[in-house]
């Protein structure tokens, strides 16, 4: 019975995700990012493309950890060919550090404007244009209205689209197919050697449609995405101490 009840479940929330208009990508279109108990959490254990993704930062810190995070999925997004679109607000973005998550800064089309309405216009727009493989688009606000036109978009063109909140304290309901808060942690020296190591964040997914939140601590390497289990965080700690 407690069987046929979850079977019950499950395929009410796949149906409920097709009703919203999310379509899980075909066997063909499946793509791993490396981030294996994370991506466990999403609809069907797959990591949603062709949906819009909101990045929410509370500083600058946060907000460059979140483009690198960004960064290291769109290296996989893009592994087969394909341009992103990044609107930028701040102009913090720095095209080359693309290079250490393997993407080709000339892959990019960058735009910088100075306001949110702007940005969303933009965005809505680009999110249309199936030529396009990514959209990232940084905002200070976005309401339930504003991010449904965005996930509609995404549903007709299969664009996958990443909005970066500089402004967390300020969240309401939005149409987003996940929210995440990525923040920077020290890096690990490489091989026990002075200087920086790779880039790691703590990643937090703060609400996921019927799917399950978590928090993790994620470093990419050149070997992309690696989650950090208990026991490598517990044992670099016992080595500090």
């Amino acid at each position: 019975m407690a069987d046929t009840k979850r079977e019950l479940i499950s395929t009410l929330q796949k149906n409920i995700l097709q009703w919203e208009g999310y379509k899980p990508p075909s066997i063909a279109e499946r793509k791993s990012f490396g981030l294996r108990n994370i991506e466990v959490n999403f609809p069907n254990g797959v990591f949603p493309i062709r949906a819009v993704h909101e990045m929410v930062c509370d500083n600058t810190e946060q907000a460059t950890a979140s483009s690198g995070f960004i960064s290291g999925l769109l290296s996989v997004l893009m592994q087969n060919g394909g341009v992103c679109l990044w609107i930028s607000l701040s102009g913090n973005m720095y095209p080359i550090a693309l290079r250490s998550f393997e993407v080709e800064p000339d892959r990019i089309i960058f735009i910088h404007l100075h306001k949110d309405k702007d940005v969303l216009w933009v965005m809505e727009e680009a999110l249309k244009c199936a030529g396009l493989t990514a959209v990232v688009g940084e905002l200070s606000e976005v309401d339930f209205k504003q991010s449904r036109r965005l996930q509609l978009a995404v549903e007709q063109s299969g664009v996958t689209g990443f909005i970066l909140r500089n402004r967390s304290n300020k969240m309401g309901a939005t149409a987003c197919a996940a929210r995440w808060h990525i923040k920077p942690l020290a890096s690990e020296p490489i091989d026990d050697l002075p200087g920086l190591g790779f880039p790691r964040w703590r990643v937090e997914l703060l609400r996921v449609r019927n799917g399950k939140p978590g928090s993790w601590v994620v470093e990419w390497s050149d070997s992309g995405f690696t989650p950090i289990v208990k026991e490598q965080i517990k044992h670099q700690i016992q080595k500090v101490g």
